[in-house]
């Protein structure tokens, strides 16, 4: 297997753990720091070196030139391109410009998209892995995040033998 092969496995790996998850009323940044958790957990269950707020390629724009931004999480592997990992709810430019920054830095970028709406595919060699939320605001209007495990399940059972019509019974008339 290649190193693509290698990384599309672990991917659909995370995709895996992810779609799992459930959870009910949570704020964007409780969904958030949730995701976050699952994927330093899984990076660890790899046994890589899992960083969270990694420095990342890209400097931060003025005034603060002189530093550098930060990807969500990274994970150094052994052997292999380190793993960098950004978790959004919003489609921003930033983060691809950031994920394709790190991409050519020799990193293998993971865009964790989370939300309520459609995901727009990342260029490539940005890889996707999304997690679909229900949304709603409560009374006191602040946006609440759900998300519960939808599973597939066989239609019921029908009974195989001829139903035939037969003489109801009155209700009325003593038996």
């Amino acid at each position: 297997m290649t190193n693509h092969d290698d990384d599309a496995v672990l991917v659909a790996s995370l995709s895996d753990r992810l779609t799992g998850l459930t959870f009910t009323d949570r704020t964007t940044e409780q969904v958030t720091a949730l995701l976050v958790d699952t994927i330093v957990d899984w990076g660890r269950e790899h046994r890589w070196r899992v960083y969270r707020r990694a420095a990342s390629v890209v400097p931060l724009p003025p005034p603060m030139s002189g530093q550098h931004s930060v990807v969500d999480v990274a994970c150094a592997r052994p052997g292999a391109p380190p793993m960098v990992f950004e978790v959004d709810h919003t489609d921003r430019r930033r983060t691809v410009d950031k994920l394709l920054a790190e991409a050519t830095a020799g990193r293998t970028p993971i865009w964790v998209r989370w939300g309520s709406r459609g995901f727009a595919t990342p260029p490539e060699p940005i890889r996707m892995v999304t997690v679909a939320v229900t949304a709603r605001t409560d009374d006191q209007g602040v946006r609440r995040h759900s998300r519960r495990v939808v599973r597939d399940l066989p239609p019921p059972r029908h009974q195989a033998e001829a139903i035939t019509p037969a003489t109801p019974d009155s209700l009325f008339e003593p038996g």
